[in-house]
C-alpha cells in the first residue's frame, strides 16, 4: 500500500509545483495595468494593447479590467485603427452604460469617423456618421465638456456635408442639368444655412432659374 501512496504523493507535489511556478510567473492585474500604461504613455500602443488584453483575459472581474477595456480602445485610436477603436468603445459603452467616462467614449467614437472625413468631392458617409454621434452626445450630456467639443466638430461636419451638396450642384450646373442643380442648391439653403456656402448657393439658384427660364422661352 505504501508503494502506491508514495508515487501518488510525488505526482501531486509535481503538479502543484508546476501550478505554483505558473502563478508566480504570471503578472498581477496591477502589474499588467502599470505596464500597459507605461507602454501607452511611451507611444508603444501595440505593446500596450497586448498588456491590457492579458489583463482582461487573466483578470476579467478585477476593477482594473475596465481600465484595460478603455485603454485598448484608446490605443487603437492612436494607431488610427478606427474600426477596431469603434468596436472597443462601443463594447465599453454597452458593458458600462452608467460609467462617468461615457461622454468621452461617445466623443472618441465620433472622432473615429470625423478623422476620416474626406474632401467635399468625396463620399460624406463619415461626416454624416460623426455628426450623428456628436449630436447624440450633445443631446444626452449637454453640460459635459465633451459635448462642447462635439459642437465644434459638428459645425465642421456640416460644412463638409454642405460643401459636398454644393459641389454636386455645381457639377449638375456645369453639365446643364439645371433642375437637378437647383434641387441641390436649394437643399444647401434649407438644410445648411449657416456654414459658409449660403451666398454661393443663392447666386447659383438665380443662375439656374435664369437658365431654366431661358430654356422655357426657347420652347415657347
Amino acid at each position: 500500500m505504501k508503494k502506491i501512496i508514495l508515487p501518488l504523493m510525488a505526482l501531486t507535489l509535481l503538479f502543484s509545483g508546476c501550478a505554483w511556478f505558473q502563478a508566480k510567473d504570471q503578472l498581477s492585474a496591477q502589474e499588467l495595468a502599470q505596464d500597459g500604461m507605461e507602454q501607452y504613455t511611451s507611444g508603444n500602443y501595440r505593446k500596450a494593447i497586448d498588456s491590457f488584453e492579458k489583463l482582461k483575459d487573466y483578470y476579467p472581474f478585477d476593477k482594473l479590467a475596465m481600465l484595460a477595456e478603455l485603454k485598448i480602445a484608446d490605443a487603437h485610436f492612436k494607431l488610427e485603427e478606427y474600426e477596431e477603436a469603434i468596436v472597443a468603445y462601443d463594447e465599453f459603452a454597452n458593458l458600462h452604460p452608467l460609467n462617468e467616462a461615457i461622454p468621452y467614449v461617445i466623443y472618441q467614437s465620433g472622432l473615429c469617423h470625423f478623422n476620416r472625413v474626406d474632401t467635399v468631392d468625396r463620399d460624406q458617409t463619415n461626416a454624416l456618421k460623426a455628426l450623428e454621434i456628436f449630436n447624440r452626445l450633445t443631446q444626452q450630456y449637454p453640460e459635459d465638456p465633451y459635448a462642447q467639443k462635439a459642437n465644434e466638430k459638428s459645425k465642421q461636419c456640416l460644412k463638409s456635408i454642405a460643401g459636398h451638396e454644393f459641389y454636386v450642384g455645381l457639377y449638375y450646373f456645369n453639365s446643364k442639368h439645371y433642375k437637378a442643380a437647383l434641387v441641390r442648391f436649394r437643399s444647401v439653403l434649407s438644410q445648411y444655412p449657416d456654414v459658409g456656402v449660403h451666398q454661393q448657393a443663392l447666386q447659383y439658384i438665380a443662375r439656374c432659374e435664369e437658365a431654366l427660364n431661358g430654356e422655357a422661352s426657347r420652347v415657347n
